[in-house]
């Protein structure tokens, strides 16, 4: 049986956003707006958004203390969500992040939540869902060079949407 000891692991959170995850939303990110990739990693996220003919502002600067754009677009470390909700709430704007699909379950995504609800309460569906048809293939980085995984992401992210207004709470990707 194989064990996990928590002395060597090692917490990563350098996974790019392959091209292919935006590809599979484009039509559902909203084209009249100006998004913010406000987790700049490597640069390539906000170069593939642009690639797919979207105005972009992403700068390797500090999230939690800047603001720009009129929507995130993103995918934020997943070892901060908890940091990330509480500065989403303060800036009040809409977004798609990629998350693990275990977010959902978690205080203060329901804290966020409840939050939202509150500020917003006209707004039926705080919280929309794109589901993708296949496991996001992320790009892991150590030390500033991309490691080759081989699609070994063992874990299902959705596309949580906040104010985009899709037409169903839930939307499956057929491609």
């Amino acid at each position: 049986m194989a064990g996990f000891h928590t002395k060597t692991f090692a917490k990563h959170d350098s996974y790019m956003t392959p091209k292919s995850a935006w590809e599979n939303i484009k039509d559902y990110i909203p084209k009249d707006k100006v998004i913010w990739e406000a987790f700049y990693g490597d640069g390539t996220s906000a170069e593939n958004l642009r690639d797919l003919g979207f105005n972009v502002v992403s700068e390797d600067i500090d999230f939690y203390k800047c603001d720009r754009g009129d929507i995130i677009v993103t995918n934020p470390p997943f070892s901060d969500c908890k940091n990330v909700f509480t500065r989403l709430a303060i800036l009040d704007k809409p977004f798609i992040m990629i998350l693990p699909v275990s977010k959902i379950c978690t205080s203060y995504f329901r804290d966020w939540l409840e939050d939202m609800e509150a500020l917003h309460p006209e707004i039926q569906d705080q919280i929309q869902l794109i589901v993708p048809k296949r496991r996001i293939q992320f790009i892991k980085m150590v030390d500033g060079h991309r490691v080759d995984m081989k699609s070994c992401c063992n874990f299902d992210c959705y596309y949580y949407c906040h104010r985009i207004n899709l037409k169903k709470s839930i939307t499956h990707l057929c491609t």
